[in-house]
């Protein structure tokens, strides 16, 4: 669940500026839209976060919009991701579980609510307790191992989203038990990358692009006056190779998948994408789902979620959804899509097959 540390199947963008007569583009309330952009790059939450933003005489909102991200990274982050070495929120919830509930901020508060939202949802294939379990495996980090049968039978009780205490009036949250553990990491670059957005929105940002280490926001309209172009990462190859494209704008784009973020033990390779069911990654012949959403948040969570549907039913689920779109890619190079992109979507890559 947790996406800080690696990101997955990353997304590369082609801004496609060429073909543009003019090298600014006019827009009616916001100045002119530039070709190079303002644009800030720091490693935060574990991850290289990047800001670009095309609006001329702009660049100044770069400043509230990191303040803004390392604000909400101080707030939601677990102790060994903090970079500031403080005591977060989630790191007090967690501490107090089994004891008493502990009041949070509105921005912790609204994270936690829609988490449990998608883990009610999903049936507790994304569930945002399953803390022990991706600590027991520690996936991502140099001390990642494969745990014994018995350690996991142990902690498995442990993750069960139906045992959060959620109080609207107080904005307190409890954990039932001792040892429950909050994991926040498959949703919690997507709400701040939506925290991001509204925030350019309200300083009349009008063209860019939010990057928080793979979760993609593309906003307006690239310089050329189009759409943003889109590549999506070949799973099986360096960055910067793709599968295909396709055009987007005012879309969040994120990916879940198993090929960079894995440990290898008897020639067997166990990826991060854990199972709260039975404690071990999925095994459904996926090697990554792209999901395409209006909000982040969305996209965070139904990217593992999907997953772990595995390919029918994943496809089926995310069919019935309004405004979402999905790519799937099968370890044997298959790729798959969802209805709404079929007339944009374009492969690139002869080594891969799409499917009608």
């Amino acid at each position: 669940m947790k996406k800080y540390f690696l990101y997955l199947l990353t997304l590369i963008l082609f801004l496609g500026i060429a073909g543009c007569n003019d090298k600014q583009k006019e827009t009616d309330s916001t100045g002119k839209i530039i070709d190079n952009p303002y644009s800030q790059t720091e490693f935060l939450m574990g991850t290289v976060v990047n800001i670009k933003i095309y609006n001329e005489g702009k660049k100044a909102v770069l400043d509230p919009v990191f303040e803004r991200i390392r604000d909400l990274a101080n707030k939601i982050q677990d102790s060994e991701e903090n970079q500031e070495d403080i005591k977060t929120e989630i790191d007090a919830i967690n501490e107090m579980a089994g004891i008493k509930p502990v009041q949070v901020s509105d921005d912790v508060y609204t994270l936690i609510k829609a988490g449990y939202t998608y883990s009610k949802d999903s049936q507790g294939s994304f569930d945002i307790t399953i803390g022990p379990l991706t600590n027991l495996w520690h996936i991502g980090f140099d001390d990642a191992r494969k745990p014994a049968q018995s350690e996991i039978d142990q902690i498995l009780p442990l993750i069960d989203y139906n045992k959060i205490q959620l109080n609207d009036e107080n904005k307190t949250v409890f954990l039932e038990e001792k040892g429950m553990v909050f994991d926040l990491g498959g949703i919690a670059k997507g709400f701040i990358a939506d925290e991001v957005v509204e925030l350019l929105k309200k300083n009349d940002v009008t063209s860019a692009i939010v990057d928080l280490g793979g979760n993609i926001y593309v906003l307006g309209q690239s310089p050329t006056g189009k759409d943003w172009t889109v590549g999506i990462q070949d799973p099986f190859a360096p960055r910067g190779q793709t599968v295909g494209k396709l055009p987007l704008t005012n879309k969040s784009i994120v990916t879940s998948g198993i090929y960079e973020r894995y440990i290898e033990v008897d020639d067997v390779k166990y990826h991060h994408i854990l199972n709260p069911k039975d404690g071990y990654p999925y095994d459904n012949g996926l090697a990554g789902v792209t999901i395409i959403s209006d909000k982040s948040i969305d996209g965070d969570a139904l990217s593992t979620l999907v997953f772990s549907k595995g390919l029918k039913d994943g496809m089926d689920y995310v069919e019935s959804l309004d405004g979402v779109d999905a790519i799937f890619i099968t370890k044997d190079k298959t790729v798959y899509i969802t209805s709404g992109i079929k007339d944009t979507f374009t492969l690139t890559n002869e080594q891969f097959t799409l499917v009608d």
